[in-house]
């Protein structure tokens, strides 16, 4: 059979685009829930483990430190093992969190395990997220329309799916809803390709700084919320700075490192992590105050805000499909839908009207899946079939990342400030992300990498 028939035939034999793109969206969708979900139950995580709120609140920064740190820590193994190695391991990760998390009998023994939850979730989207780089370009598109839509779906309905859980099964179950990828993941093994990794093993030590850079920025924004004596804040800057001066000095002078030289300079790549955190820290910041909103202040139950933004999911699903189509020519429209979703959430603010309220965060969630199906699929075409796993998953630290701080940010000033305040100042980071967006499209085709794949093609021509 010569090779163009042999495509073909391989071809007709995968599964469906939209079957695919349901797969890998199933294996990443349940991530989501360990932020937005969890945070319904945490009134009852302290009083059900005689905690206060402020304690209660490290259930939600361990798992977006640990979700970020997972991902992109996945995402280099996988170059280096192979994505099915990664998946498998992240599974037992991720279950041994989900058991722990179901029995922890204090609140440090669950934060612990919701960081071991979290770190199997990470390897669950690195895999998903390497798996949707690697389809073949004619196919992408579609995949990464349903990839998208699902996405939107998980995002939107996951203050209702807390609610619901933590109502009928009690709040633990709902702590553990990312183990639900597992579900997922069967299906998505017959899609990883034989042929394993680089052999080559990962830059540990600069995965070490890069965990404690995160690490100190997430815990140091926290830092009110999470009550902590001045000298752990000392410590915590302390830790920061020579963690992230550590990580960049490694960086320079290792460019083969855990995070790649020349992936740091290279504009798109800048560009679109700077993009993906502002919007993830507007969505995760809004799914923080807007639910609280609702409930406090109008009389709302966990139910009615979870089938409200339901609708959101549905625009996240359609501008989705509509961005996969579009290819490089959709570069800007995450700066569109950013700029929109921010001007609503502004309005919510001051207005604090259920209407609103709703319709901001439905913005947000719509600006959620856009981002994530348009930085996917410009990353995906832009960089070189070996360097794209570790690539977005070090993309999606930076998202986690954002989405994190986002919501720490939300959570330390409306303790301070009130909830409309926060909500107003956590309105910015999409705006912010907007017009980083704005140059993605001009700037894609004169990065380092696609002049590194020009060079080797040329090579190899000679």
């Amino acid at each position: 059979m010569t090779a163009p028939a042999a495509s073909a035939a391989s071809l007709s034999s995968s599964p469906p685009s939209r079957s695919v793109g349901l797969r890998l969206g199933a294996l990443f969708g349940p991530a989501v829930f360990g932020v937005t979900a969890a945070g319904v139950a945490l009134p009852d995580v302290a009083r059900g483990l005689d905690a206060s709120p402020a304690a209660a609140t490290w259930v939600l920064t361990a798992h977006a430190l640990a979700l970020g740190v997972g991902t992109a820590l996945a995402g280099r193994l996988a170059d280096a093992l192979g994505i099915r190695r990664i998946l498998a391991a992240g599974a037992a990760v991720l279950a041994a969190g989900a058991v722990v998390c179901l029995l922890a009998p204090s609140l440090e023994v669950l934060v612990a395990g919701r960081f071991l939850l979290a770190a199997g979730s990470g390897a669950m989207t690195s895999g998903a997220l390497a798996l949707t780089a690697a389809t073949a370009p004619e196919r992408r598109a579609q995949v990464l329309a349903v990839f998208g839509a699902v996405m939107a779906v998980c995002s939107a309905a996951a203050t209702l799916a807390g609610g619901v859980v933590t109502e009928w099964a009690g709040w633990r179950p709902t702590l553990v809803l990312p183990a639900l990828s597992l579900l997922a993941l069967p299906f998505c093994l017959r899609l990883v390709p034989a042929r394993g990794g680089e052999g080559r093993a990962p830059d540990l030590p600069g995965a070490v700084l890069l965990t404690l850079t995160a690490a100190g920025l997430l815990i140091l924004i926290q830092s009110t919320t999470l009550d902590l004596p001045p000298a752990a804040v000392a410590g915590t800057a302390a830790v920061l700075l020579v963690a992230g001066t550590g990580c960049a000095v490694r960086t320079v002078r290792r460019p083969g490192g855990f995070v790649p030289y020349t992936l740091v300079r290279d504009p798109l790549f800048r560009r679109a992590a700077a993009t993906g955190a502002g919007v993830y820290a507007g969505l995760f910041g809004a799914m923080y105050a807007v639910p609280q909103l609702l409930v406090r202040d109008h009389g709302w139950s966990v139910f009615a805000v979870g089938g409200w933004l339901l609708p959101g999911a549905v625009a996240g699903a359609a501008l989705s499909r509509v961005a996969s189509g579009l290819g490089p020519r959709g570069a800007r429209l995450p700066a569109a839908v950013g700029a929109v979703a921010a001007v609503l959430l502004g309005a919510a603010a001051l207005t604090e009207e259920p209407a609103v309220l709703v319709v901001g965060t439905s913005a947000a969630l719509a600006a959620f899946a856009v981002t994530q199906v348009v930085l996917t699929g410009l990353l995906s075409g832009h960089l070189a079939p070996e360097r794209r796993g570790g690539a977005l998953s070090l993309l999606n630290l930076a998202f986690f990342v954002g989405g994190g701080a986002g919501s720490a940010v939300a959570g330390a000033l409306a303790d301070a400030e009130g909830l409309p305040v926060a909500l107003a100042v956590v309105a910015a980071f999409p705006l912010a992300a907007g017009a980083a967006a704005v140059r993605l499209r001009l700037r894609h085709t004169v990065s380092a990498p696609s002049q590194d794949r020009s060079k080797r093609a040329t090579e190899g021509a000679s």
